[in-house]
């Protein structure tokens, strides 16, 4: 949440009953949940977790005339459901109930970004449901995750040398019964492919970047204001086994100093984790060596 956020909601809560009413619940769903808000309250993006501890963020727009009016832009597979009693927390409670059945699907994701070599990794993200992986001898394969039914048989297209490409698709759907949904995705996929195929490096497997708890990237931006941090990647990990959340610690500085308990002593902040709420401490002068 930006320095002053909440600050700067309380005095816009007292000047309408719009703002009052936006306030207010905001502070009922949390405002370690709220990640930005616009400067009239009529936009808003909330960080949400689910049940495997991944970051999601839902961006919502209100009209003047809420609560009669429901949110709008909600994220576009979310079914609202909204009457003139409902409230901000009721959204953000059927926006988890949605990340529930999506849990599948992301998995499946984590099982493939985690194994095998993706091409443009760092494009690769949980809104799209496609992967393009290598599967050695120049070749390429692009898969297309169904959302509803993940472990399903997934549409398979083949790029590359001619020869080898023609044989692998020859033995895709020589092999296609052999699908069994009980499998784990990746032995289905050799199954049908009847290939190892190419794994992460070990390095590869340990430098995977995990995004920034608060950012939500990987990666800072690149500019001059960032200064020797720019395009830096996330480089402290709370240390709560149970969490092992990673961020910036630039951005995890600036978030602890919006927060109105955290404490400095010398070039050290300390405060508690965004995520599981351990005590944490970062030094100020990380952010700028």
């Amino acid at each position: 949440m930006e320095v002053n956020q909440q600050a700067r909601c309380r005095e816009l809560a007292k000047s309408s009953s719009f703002y009052s009413t936006v306030y207010s619940e905001i502070e009922e769903v949390g405002w370690d949940h709220l990640v930005r808000a616009g400067g009239d309250l009529s936009f808003l993006i909330f960080r949400v977790l689910d049940k495997k501890g991944r970051v999601h963020v839902m961006e919502i727009q209100l009209d003047k005339a809420y609560p009669r009016v429901p949110p709008m832009d909600v994220p576009y597979i979310f079914n609202l459901k909204w009457s003139m009693n409902s409230r901000l927390k009721n959204l953000v409670q059927q926006f988890e109930k949605h990340l529930e059945k999506l849990q599948g699907f992301w998995s499946t994701l984590d099982e493939i970004d985690r194994s095998l070599q993706i091409v443009d990794s760092k494009q690769a993200s949980r809104a799209i449901p496609s992967r393009q992986i290598h599967v050695g001898n120049d070749c390429f394969i692009i898969l297309f995750i169904d959302i509803n039914d993940p472990r399903s048989l997934p549409e398979c297209r083949f790029m590359g040398l001619g020869n080898t490409v023609n044989s692998l698709r020859k033995t895709w759907k020589r092999n296609v019964d052999k699908w069994e949904r009980d499998k784990a995705f990746l032995e289905n996929l050799e199954c049908l492919l009847n290939t190892q195929l190419p794994r992460l490096a070990d390095e590869e497997t340990n430098n995977h970047l995990d995004e920034c708890g608060i950012c939500y990237a990987q990666y800072l931006p690149i500019g001059d204001e960032l200064g020797p941090q720019t395009g830096s990647a996330t480089d402290y990990t709370c240390e709560n086994n149970s969490c092992s959340k990673a961020f910036h610690s630039m951005c995890l500085v600036d978030w602890l100093r919006s927060i109105t308990t955290t404490r400095q002593s010398f070039n050290v902040l300390f405060g508690n984790c965004p995520y599981c709420s351990e005590p944490i401490a970062v030094k100020i002068n990380a952010t700028k060596n």
